[in-house]
């Protein structure tokens, strides 16, 4: 039982580092949904109406990023929504390796520097997972 104990833990980290990081892709639709589906509920739409709400909203959130990404021809229009989705991403990487690191490690120092490197790596994947939607360019007859 004593060895058991760390590898579940390694596992369990694991896993939610590899859930952050496919997740990590849809933090502004989840975000934008949440928000407006709160803002349903608020206005009287209901428990079931405020989801329907939200589920469309996040969907058309995403949906708009990759018509967005496959159709603007120009590369700074394409940069500007990618790093609208990576922002998001980038917020909830170190809010999520930050609390993974609070439970492995008690120092304080040891904790922000892993949180900011998680960061970068969620920052990272979730850019180089939006820069591969992006079509290479305009396609030309031959």
């Amino acid at each position: 039982m004593l060895v058991l104990g760390p590898l579940l833990v390694l596992a369990a980290i694991g896993f939610f580092c590899w859930l952050l990081f496919t997740l990590a892709a849809f933090a502004l639709p989840f975000f934008v949904g949440l928000t407006i589906g709160m803002w349903a509920f608020h206005t009287g739409a209901g428990a079931l109406g405020g989801i329907i709400v939200g589920v469309v909203a996040g969907g058309a959130t995403f949906g708009l990023g990759q018509i967005a990404m496959a159709f603007l021809p120009s590369a700074w229009l394409r940069l500007l929504i990618i790093l609208l989705f990576v922002a998001p991403a980038t917020v909830a990487g170190y809010n999520a390796t930050h609390g993974i690191a609070q439970i492995a490690m008690p120092s304080a120092t040891w904790q922000i520097i892993f949180s900011v490197i998680g960061t970068i790596a969620v920052s990272v994947t979730t850019l180089i997972r939006f820069t591969g939607i992006a079509a290479p360019g305009p396609l030309h007859a031959a």
